[in-house]
């Protein structure tokens, strides 16, 4: 909607700005309110087969799910006006829709394990995470901002991924925690998003000598030896992690995210294939010297060997969880057995983490795994829609990283509980118990919501000065020595 002057019909291009304003905003507005009634019928209808009544929380659960949601479009009305209608609707419906099933599983634990309710926590958390998503909104006015602060922030990144090897503590076979008193942070979630930062401004400067071509093997134009250092160096870190904490989420997410941004930097497949036989190399290296890693790879080639006498099990096999994933999806069938019918407390403590998903597949069915992957699926292409729509190369490719961060997550998690790929034992975002990855998400949610005003400026502005990140493109007298296209103003 570029306009210089008046339209051809006599129309103001600055009221006609204003009406697009308003209804984006009013857009997210209804979308929120349809999210927070679909919930709130869900936590009403869990109760009822829980415990035969509407739940007496019902009222306070919906009013603050509504008034947290309000504010937060507030919020974006005030300080990010021409940002994405769809992206805090999405995040509102699965913080929402996570809030239900901790509360629904909270019965079936304490009647199962006699454990304590972990839902008013995830409440809390909930508040903070929107707290900072609109602090982040008033406080960061525009996402270049962020670019001052590359190299500092990466210091800051590495030492919170890797402390959790030299001061966290040993919970469910891995060190990704460090312990503050009566609260346990997990530094890698706010890792994920600080690192993209990095990743964002180190490959601006630098993505045309990572994308010149050193020599080729099979076909494949390999890039030059010393433009793979960077990689390498990735690639060690992840390794650090993955041996020492032995947390192959966090691993595969830091590593995968790099890899993805350089494609997108770059667009040289090498570099995807590359890092893919580096991954797989680090992962069997790690799998083969750490009994945890090792026993998940082996739960995920033959869960169902758990339930052979135990001198017959393979080496490493001790959980019975993903074989009891399995149950639940079968269970579940195509529509579920109804929300507080099924049976999801039998996984174990990891029900209300990663194995999250069983449950929304035991009581939802098929159908309400597919519909809560598509809320990722939309999340992410609004994410990738931004990094298309910003002008400024730095606001493209952090964009893009956020959206690979959520993408790569959704992945591990969820092909890890079907059985697609071994378990990581990272949590779904907003969906799964954890105050570190609730907050930390909602940090990349108002990352995009910034990102996304920025896209909606630039499309609303008058024809000018816009300057793009224009991929790299090869000549066909020399395919070793790229150039970048000349930048047309718009």
């Amino acid at each position: 909607m570029r306009r210089n002057g008046r339209g051809a019909d006599g129309a103001d291009p600055r009221a006609e700005i204003r009406r697009w304003i308003a209804h984006r905003r009013n857009t997210e507005l209804v979308l929120i309110i349809l999210a927070v009634l679909v919930c709130a019928a869900g936590h009403a209808s869990a109760g009822l087969a829980l415990e035969e009544s509407v739940p007496s929380g019902l009222l306070p659960y919906t009013a603050l799910l509504a008034g947290a949601a309000l504010a937060a479009h507030l919020a974006v009305r005030r300080f990010a006006r021409h940002a994405d209608p769809l992206i805090l609707p999405v995040t509102v419906m699965l913080s929402g829709l996570g809030l239900l099933l901790m509360d629904r599983l909270d019965h079936s634990y304490a009647l199962r394990y006699g454990s304590d309710p972990v839902a008013a926590n995830q409440v809390m958390w909930t508040v903070i995470g929107i707290a900072l998503l609109i602090g982040t909104l008033i406080v960061l006015r525009h996402h270049r901002l962020l670019a001052r602060y590359t190299y500092v922030g990466m210091a800051i990144s590495l030492l919170l991924l890797m402390a959790p090897a030299f001061f966290g503590a040993d919970m469910y076979g891995a060190k990704r925690w460090i312990n503050l008193g009566p609260l346990s942070v997990q530094p890698g979630e706010f890792v994920k998003v600080m690192i993209v930062v990095f990743f964002a401004s180190y490959l601006m400067a630098n993505r045309d000598a990572l994308a010149l071509v050193g020599r080729r093997f099979l076909g494949l134009a390999l890039p030059r030896g010393r433009n793979a250092g960077p990689v390498l160096l990735v690639w060690g870190v992840s390794l650090v992690v993955l041996f020492y904490e032995r947390d192959l989420g966090t691993s595969l997410i830091f590593f995968g995210v790099f890899i993805l941004m350089l494609y997108i930097a770059t667009e040289r497949t090498s570099w995807v294939l590359l890092g893919g036989l580096m991954a797989v190399g680090g992962t069997v290296l790690v799998a083969a010297t750490q009994p945890h890693v090792k026993g998940r790879v082996q739960a995920w080639l033959d869960p169902m060997a758990i339930y052979l006498p135990p001198g017959q099990r393979p080496p490493g096999l001790i959980s019975d969880q993903s074989a009891q994933a399995l149950f639940s999806f079968g269970t579940g069938g195509l529509t579920g057995t109804g929300l507080g019918q099924g049976h999801p407390d039998l996984i174990g403590f990891a029900g209300r983490s990663d194995f999250i998903l069983s449950t929304v597949g035991e009581e939802l069915g098929l159908a309400g795994v597919v519909a809560v992957l598509f809320l990722y699926v939309l999340l992410i292409e609004r994410a990738m829609r931004t990094a298309l729509s910003v002008t400024d190369p730095f606001g493209k490719l952090l964009a893009a990283g956020l959206a690979c961060v959520v993408a790569l997550q959704v992945f591990v998690v969820a092909g890890g509980v079907t059985g697609l790929i071994p378990l990581t034992g990272k949590a779904l975002p907003f969906l799964a118990q954890g105050g570190s990855s609730t907050v930390a998400n909602f940090l990349l949610v108002a990352l995009l919501i910034r990102i996304s005003d920025s896209a909606g400026k630039a499309s609303t502005e008058p024809e000018g000065n816009a300057t793009i990140l224009t991929p790299v493109i090869r000549t066909d007298d020399d395919p070793a020595s790229p150039s970048t296209a000349p930048k047309e103003p718009r």
